[in-house]
């Protein structure tokens, strides 16, 4: 359960599919002028160095955000925080979830984070320290229960768990129900993977089931080397935001478009 650190993964083709969605979201929803929360249940360290001997082992950014970063615009969300944090840490920095928020939230909205694994919680202060918020050394299934709803109400929830612990894919759909009941109009972000065997089917068959107004987008791409398991990435969003569903119909074109002759 505490083996799993993102820098092997950091900037892959699912970082790009999920940042570039978070990026949008949070820019949609900062547009009134009113706070927001921002919760994330499994943050990682939030930055991420690409030189890094692990990231450079498994080649998934060179698979990933080094061929798609000129698919967006620069004035698109996504490519704009890319650029910022370019300029700040240098070439090679790339920014998990946490920094992705951050850097698009306002003064006045709060943002709360969790991360269980030592070493990582400790590179997650230490890279957040300067954007403020709460850090909680704690389970993120345990901290999303404690906080929703949180202060402001009015907020997104991102739940990126690794999946390293199988039992999640049957117990997600209970846990973001529970959540849902408790914070009716806080906007839930589901990230999952997409396998060869295809084991978040039943699990997305049945938050469908549950919750039949929320969005469920998901794009395919090639395996980033031989073998690999992840051909994929999947979010389902309760309360997406408006017009979410047309800026995920964009990127699904463009993974197609960009992708198609490697598939």
């Amino acid at each position: 359960m505490l083996s799993y650190q993102h820098i092997y993964h950091a900037g892959n083709l699912a970082d790009v599919h999920k940042h570039s969605l978070l990026a949008w979201a949070l820019s949609y929803m900062t547009r009134k002028d009113k706070p927001l929360s921002y919760l994330e249940t499994h943050a990682g360290r939030g930055l991420y160095d690409l030189s890094d001997d692990a990231a450079l082992k498994t080649g998934e950014a060179a698979k990933g955000i080094n061929i798609a970063r000129d698919w967006f615009a620069p004035d698109h969300p996504y490519r704009q925080t890319l650029t910022r944090v370019a300029n700040t840490h240098g070439p090679t920095a790339y920014p998990g979830s946490p920094l992705i928020a951050a850097e698009g939230l306002r003064p006045m909205d709060s943002i709360h984070l969790s991360e269980l694994h030592p070493q990582e919680f400790a590179a997650l202060q230490a890279n957040m320290a300067p954007y403020g918020g709460v850090f909680r050394q704690k389970d993120g299934w345990e901290m999303a229960l404690s906080q929703c709803p949180p202060e402001p109400r009015r907020g997104l929830l991102l739940i990126d768990p690794s999946f390293e612990v199988k039992a999640d894919y049957q117990t997600i759909p209970k846990t973001i129900a529970q959540i849902h009941r408790k914070w009716g109009v806080g906007v839930i972000m589901l990230w999952y993977p997409i396998l060869t065997d295809a084991p978040h089917k039943p699990m997305i068959r049945e938050l469908q089931d549950a919750l039949p107004d929320a969005l469920t987008h998901e794009v395919r791409f090639p395996p980033a080397r031989p073998g690999h398991r992840m051909v994929g990435s999947g979010l389902f969003v309760v309360n997406a935001p408006y017009g979410f569903a047309e800026e995920g119909a964009r990127i699904s074109a463009l993974f197609q478009d960009r992708l198609s002759h490697l598939m």
